[in-house]
């Protein structure tokens, strides 16, 4: 039986392809690891055993796609490292996994030490017939911007509730006043504040929405309440219920804590607007020969799950980030991807006015800016850093200079002084 595919082929007869980054000692056959793979993370063992039919291999077993090279070496002369690298793809039969998020992460990433390599994965590219079992996004961005009423091409703000925890509901939503007072489209809970004893999210969530009508009573702007009801699998139920009879109509998970599948369920087990982000992600991330790239487990594996919108990270904040998978995280999120609708990217990250100019240049106007101190630190009050923030977009939508337009606007002023270092 044919241990390989091409490429091509792959998708056409329903295979998932996976591509991965491996690192091998000089000398050792990257060919026979690969079919190792393949085998072991379908049929097979480290030894062969009774049972597997010439059917069972066509129909079920991983196939090896393609074998790149990395430099791409012609002749044994140019080989001057211990150690070589490569990037390998292999097919796997979506018939093993069906639509089950569970088990697809396990076929591509549960690798038994007895079977297979050390490896990232990189990229996966998808069949249709396969993606057409997921639904995606709920809203997406025409949806967003449907629900809060705003303008076309006009990024969106986002504040979310400092100090992250310790907070009461009250004292939470004296915060959350504060900054509705300025105008923001969204106020979210922060990733680490879910359902403790100290502040219930359905408590919480009616002392927030309380906030909110006294603050859009002011103003005339609604500003929409995103409860974080990231919990256990046997609880998240009874907080999503609590919330939404509280109310709220837009609630957060970490899809790399809760797990997609979870993520997934609650997605389509409600009809408000969902949020996910990124917390926790870098566990898997992070690794040079192990785990899977962030644009797939920011970007494909969010959208795939539901996510309306999704807080993804920048290189402008503190973290590390490589400009490469911030963009390609961005893409995966926007870009037609079958029948899924795409997400809103919502930057977060040390987000503050002097960074709104490169974040819509990087991203376009279908942009949520997402700022926690640079609002609520605002040397004028939470509802000038509101101002501030929304003065810089003014700014770059007008075509002008963030200096030039703070010459005639305080807020930005301030806020250009303080934290444009």
């Amino acid at each position: 039986m044919n241990r390989f595919i091409l490429p091509e082929d792959s998708s056409s007869k329903n295979y998932a392809l996976a591509t991965y980054y491996i690192e091998l000692p000089k000398g050792e056959d990257i060919v026979d690891k690969a079919k190792k793979m393949a085998l072991g993370q379908t049929l097979g063992t480290w030894v062969d055993v009774p049972g597997i039919s010439d059917k069972m291999q066509e129909l079920y077993m991983g196939k090896v796609a393609n074998i790149l090279e990395a430099p791409p070496m012609e002749l044994s002369s140019q080989l001057c490292d211990d150690c070589r690298t490569y990037f390998v793809q292999i097919a796997y039969p979506t018939a093993n996994f069906g639509s089950d998020l569970p088990m697809l992460f396990t076929t591509l990433l549960g690798n038994d030490a007895s079977t297979s390599a050390q490896v990232k994965l990189v990229d996966l590219q998808l069949p249709e017939s396969f993606v057409a079992e997921f639904k995606g996004p709920k809203y997406g961005i025409e949806g967003i911007r449907k629900l809060t009423g705003s303008l076309p091409e006009t990024p969106l703000l986002l504040n979310m509730i400092k100090p992250c925890t310790g907070l009461t509901p009250e004292e939470g939503a004296r915060i959350f006043y504060d900054v509705a007072m300025g105008g923001i489209d969204f106020i979210k809970d922060d990733e680490l504040l879910g359902d403790p004893d100290f502040c219930r999210a359905g408590k919480r969530a009616k002392a927030y929405l309380k906030a909110a009508e006294a603050a859009y009573e002011k103003t005339g702007i609604y500003t929409t309440y995103i409860c974080n009801i990231t919990s256990s699998s046997n609880k998240i139920l009874d907080t999503l219920k609590s919330v939404i009879d509280a109310g709220v109509h837009a609630v957060m998970m970490c899809f790399s804590t809760v797990g997609y599948s979870t993520f997934q369920y609650i997605s389509e087990s409600t009809d408000v607007l969902i949020m996910g982000h990124y917390a926790g992600s870098g566990i898997s991330n992070e690794g040079l020969t192990s785990g899977l790239s962030s644009h797939l487990s920011v970007g494909k594996f969010a959208r795939m799950a539901g996510a309306d919108m999704v807080m993804m990270n920048t290189p402008y904040g503190g973290y590390p980030l490589t400009n490469l998978q911030y963009q390609k995280t961005l893409q995966h999120l926007i870009l037609p991807d079958h029948h899924l609708m795409p997400c809103m990217p919502v930057c977060g990250g040390g987000v503050h006015p002097g960074l709104v100019p490169q974040l819509i240049t990087d991203c376009g106007r279908d942009i949520i800016l997402a700022a926690g101190g640079a609002i609520q630190g605002h040397p004028m009050g939470a509802a000038a850093g509101v101002a501030a923030m929304r003065q810089a977009v003014k700014a770059v939508l007008s075509r002008t200079s963030l200096e030039s337009y703070a010459d005639s606007h305080e807020e930005l002023s301030c806020a250009l002084r303080t934290f444009v270092k």
